[in-house]
This record gives C-alpha cells, structure tokens and sequence, in this order.
C-alpha cells in the first residue's frame, strides 16, 4: 500500500501518531534539558524519579499509539492469561530463588564497597598502597560475586551448569589463543600490583606522558597530567616508566656570574642567605647547598646550588630560590651577566 493510500484509508491514525510522537518527543527534549542543568545539584534519588517519568512516558505513548491503532489488549490479556498463570506457578520457586540470589549479591557486593571504600583514606606511609589494594580487591570481588551469581541462577532455572564449569578450561584456552594482547595486560596488571612499581597517587612518567596516576586496573592504567589532560594505558604496554613518587624530589638552579666578581665571596654570601628558605618553604626539607662552579661559558662562570624536597614539591621551590638568588647578588653588588652587543660607528667623512 503506497503513503497516499495509506493517508486516505487511515488519515485520522496516521495524524494522531504523528501528534503522539511528536508531543512525546519534545516533553523528553525538555525534560533533558531541564536534567541537565540540575544534574551536578540534584541528588540521584531524583533524577531516577526523572528517569522513571521518561519510562513511563514512552510506555504510555506506546499504548496510545496501539488504541489508536486499534490494539485490543482485553482479547490479547485473555488470550495468554492461562499460560501466563500456569508459568508463574511452575515457575514461582524459581523466581523466588531468583529473587533471593540478586538480593544476596547486592548486599555482598554493599558490604565490600562498604568495606573496601575508606582502606587508604587515613594519611600514612602506606597510604597510596593500601588505597590501590583495595580498588583492585574490590573490582576482583565485583567480578566474582556477578559470575557466582549468574551460574546459580541458572543452575535455579534448571540449566546445568556443569559441563559450562567443565567446559571453561577449553573455552580458556580459545580465548588466550584470541585475545593474548588482553590476557597480557591482565598479567602486566597483576604484576604492577603486587611488584609495587607504582600506586595510586603516584607521580609517574610513560611513552613521554607525566601525570598523577588517578586509576589502576587489571586491565588499564588511568594517568592525569598537571593541565587535565587523561591518558589512559594498556598494562601490557608499561615497559618502562619512571615514578617520581618513590623518594624525595631535588630543585636545581645554575645562574652565571661575571668573571671578574669574586666567587669565594659569592659562595660565602648564598651560604649565609640559602636558610631562608626553611623558613618560607615548608617543603624544604634541607637546608640548600651551593654545589660550585659547574660551567666556564663565554660570558659567564657558572654556579649550580641544589635543594631537597618534598616528593613534587621542587617547582615552586626553584621559583623561590632564584628569587632568593637574584635578591641576594644584588645586595653583595656581584654581577649577573647578560649578552650584551656592541655596535662600532665609523665615521667616513
């Protein structure tokens, strides 16, 4: 049957399901709208009433658009209503037991997230480790409780779970031969755990990406640089990495002087002023020491002064030291250099 045709046997349904689609859809449009800006300051009890609205409105449409169509639902509901209660009372243990088993997981699974949720909030030296522990024991726990419950609820509804359970050797081994690059990763994951190469909240450096690792997986590392950026990581692809994390970070300053002021004098004059910087940097966690002379270059000698820190905690102290410096040299009259050009006119005439 073409549209023309359709339209003239059926106009006044085709109209009526047009408008129903149409006034369905722009209250789920606004609807969105409206969910998105509250999002972030609305509790999620609400947005699941939202969410269930949005059910209820697309099931409604659907049944006005059937009445419209002229769907009888009272011949279809007696057409089916003995089978359907004949199922239900064969089938009302198993649903029970059905019902029984997901309440169980859920309060399992609540009970882990409730116990692993808090390991690593308290600050000690352990913290970051215990913190990475218990998001991968409790992302072990998830798995496991979800498979545990699936075989039972099928072993409820009559399935026999046996040969599956049999079965998962072979089906292993398929898998390993089709999926190495994953199985790798999940080894590589296990590794980077219990070998303790980094933790949560580390400072680390990979492929040239240094960040904050914010995420350890089994099967993927998640790593947050200093400006936002997210650089997610197969585990199977950390050959080599250096943690920043591990022991205490060191600012270095090298600054020029000029040949002719006296480096004795200067040395002498940063090794009374360097303290200072106990006092204005809590991160400092030695006193700073003036290393020497380090580089002859052309138009100045070269002087290194380095100071320890807290782990990541060295660029702002550099900042500070070169301030402290400068501030310093000026005081005593010693000279930074600077390149300097010098133009020679002749005159001709």
């Amino acid at each position: 049957m073409s549209i023309v045709a359709l339209f003239a046997n059926q106009g006044y349904n085709v109209l009526a399901t047009i408008g129903i689609v149409l006034v369905i859809g722009l209250i789920l449009f606004f609807e969105n709208k409206f969910i998105k800006k509250k999002e972030e300051k609305w509790p999620r009890f609400i947005l699941a009433i939202f969410f269930f609205i949005s059910f209820v409105v697309l099931l409604l449409g659907a049944i006005l658009v059937m009445l419209v169509w002229g769907f009888d639902f009272k011949s279809y509901y007696l057409s089916i209503q003995s089978d359907v209660v004949t199922y239900i009372e064969a089938s009302i243990g198993a649903l029970i037991g059905t019902l029984f088993v997901l309440l169980l997981s859920m309060f399992l699974l609540k009970i882990a997230k409730l116990t692993f949720k808090n390991v690593g909030s308290k600050p000690g030296p352990l913290q970051k480790r215990k913190k990475t522990i218990g998001k991968v024991t409790l992302s072990i726990i998830r798995y496991f409780v979800g498979i545990i419950a699936l075989l039972v609820i099928l072993a409820i509804w009559g399935v026999n779970v046996m040969p599956a359970l049999a079965g998962l050797g072979i089906m292993g081994l398929v898998i390993g031969l089709g999926a190495q690059k994953f199985i790798n990763d999940l080894i590589s994951g296990f590794f980077i755990i219990f070998e303790h190469h980094f933790d949560v909240g580390d400072k680390i450096e990979v492929q040239g990406f240094k960040g904050e690792v914010t995420d350890i997986g089994l099967k993927t590392t998640r790593v947050v640089n200093w400006k936002g950026d997210i650089k997610i990581l197969a585990n199977g692809e950390i050959n080599t990495l250096i943690n920043f994390s591990k022991n205490a970070s060191i600012a270095e300053v090298e600054f020029g002087i000029a040949y002719e002021a006296d480096i004795n004098k200067t040395i002498e004059v940063l090794n009374q002023a360097l303290p200072k910087l106990l006092q204005l940097y809590p991160q400092v966690i030695e006193t700073p020491q003036v290393l020497g002379v380090t580089k002859l270059d052309n138009s100045s000698v070269n002087i290194k002064v380095i100071c320890k820190t807290l782990n990541e905690q060295h660029y702002g102290v550099e900042r500070g030291l070169r301030q402290l410096i400068k501030e310093t040299l000026d005081q005593h009259g010693i000279e930074i250099p600077f390149p300097q050009v010098v133009v020679s006119y002749k005159d001709k005439a």
